[in-house]
């Protein structure tokens, strides 16, 4: 076995319903699975990862680091690509590392000229955000934060990208403030994004710990038993 095999990258993203999976060396893209699981993350992600991994003649073993995408998302959606990255890390002992959903959609967009707001329905007429900008290095804006939908757009930063979860409504409302939007594929979460953003910590020696790593939810989670 060469070391060139042995230098791979595994990300795993299963926020929404919208799973993806890519193997990547050094931050560059491998072989990339992007599919919809309809919140079937569960039983859908192992066998996913087993098939990219054995139809290229490689196994758990060729790994050397685990990305994942931390949230915000749906609870078991979130949970079951962070405890698997999890799992992963601690049992190979690779380095770990973890990055928000809301950096991974904005980053598609990152040779914008200004700000990049990712947004994404969170239940109870909220929407989850934050903003990102490259200038000139990839930076954070704003944290993640919950604001109702009729405040959104207020708090949206001037000259912004919206990207994310952009429904009829929210699109006209974005353009009473002449804010520009992306829809379409183009918005479409891939674990080649996570894996760009998360080997530049990689290498920066930003790791998470594999035993404390927690999903990032902006509210607790709506479970258990229901009057």
């Amino acid at each position: 076995m060469t070391n060139e095999t042995q230098s791979l990258e595994l990300s795993i993203d299963t926020a929404s319903g919208l799973a993806s999976v890519a193997l990547t060396r050094e931050g560059t893209l491998v072989a990339e699975q992007t599919w919809d699981c309809t919140r079937d993350q569960s039983r859908q992600l192992l066998p996913a990862i087993d098939t990219m991994l054995t139809s290229r003649g490689l196994s758990k073993h060729d790994l050397r680091a685990i990305f994942c995408c931390i949230g915000p998302g749906t609870y078991g959606g979130v949970r079951v690509g962070v405890s698997t990255a999890k799992g992963l890390a601690f049992g190979l002992e690779l380095p770990l590392v973890g990055v928000g959903r809301l950096e991974i959609d904005a980053y598609a967009f990152a040779s914008y000229g200004g700000p990049v707001v990712a947004v994404h329905k969170s239940g109870r007429n909220d929407f989850a955000w934050a903003a990102y900008a490259a200038d000139p290095d990839w930076h954070k804006l704003s944290a993640p934060r919950l604001t109702p939908k009729d405040e959104l757009v207020a708090a949206l930063p001037s000259g912004a990208l919206i990207t994310g979860d952009i429904d009829k409504e929210l699109a006209a409302q974005l353009h009473t403030r002449n804010l520009r939007f992306a829809t379409g594929a183009a918005t479409m979460r891939r674990a080649s994004l996570l894996a760009e953003l998360a080997w530049r910590r990689l290498t920066a020696g930003e790791t998470d710990d594999p035993n404390s790593l927690e999903p990032l939810y902006l509210r607790e989670p709506a479970i258990g038993p229901q009057p």
